[in-house]
Order: C-alpha cells, then structure tokens, then sequence
C-alpha cells in the first residue's frame, strides 16, 4: 500500500529542489522531516510541505501507521518556464528563462 502527493507549478528551478530529494529518498518520515528542518536550502520547506501532505493521505485514506512510514519514492520533474525578456545595450534583447517544477513524493509503510 502507498500513498503519494504532488505539488505542481512551484517557481523554483527542478534542480535546486533535487538536491533536497535526494537527502531524503528511502529515510523514514521522521528522520526525513528532521533533514528537511535542518537543511539550509529553498526546496527544503517545498519538499517538506509535499511530505506532510503524503503522510496525511497514508493516514487519511490508507489507515497507515504514521511510525511504519518512509519515502519510498521521491522525484521532481521540470514544468512549464516562464520566458521573460532583458533588454541590453544597443537594441538587443536577452531571454531569461524562470524554470519551475512539479514534486512528488510516494510513501509506503515498512514490512
């Protein structure tokens, strides 16, 4: 039995947040929480926030013992960019692209 949940559309570029994935990818969700208190990166309240959602859902939906719990699955795929243009000198026009990302967190309970 799994649970999972999925944030869509965060404005933070795929892999600033997959470098705070992979600190919790196959931890149990109290140790995976105290990382992700502890971390001092951007993606870290992302990930935590989707944790919590997923721990919810094993509880709410699947009757899942909270304590059993770890990540078995954690990934962050890239969404839509935003394209945004930067004027430079004589006439010319940069792009900036501003990525976001979908993050998805999978838990299931330990045998």
């Amino acid at each position: 039995m799994e649970a999972k949940a999925i944030a869509k559309h965060i404005r933070i570029a795929p892999r600033k947040i997959r470098i705070v994935a992979d600190l919790v990818r196959g931890k149990n969700v109290g140790e995976a929480f105290s990382i992700l208190k502890f971390t001092p990166k951007v993606g870290s309240k992302v990930v935590e926030k989707v944790l919590r959602s997923a721990v919810a859902n094993a509880e709410h939906n699947h009757d899942m013992n909270a304590d059993t719990l770890y990540v078995s699955e954690i990934f962050v795929d890239q969404a839509s960019t935003l394209k945004r243009i930067h004027p430079r000198s004589r006439g010319q026009a940069f792009k900036i692209l501003k990525h976001s990302s979908h993050v998805t967190v999978v838990v299931k309970e330990r045998a």
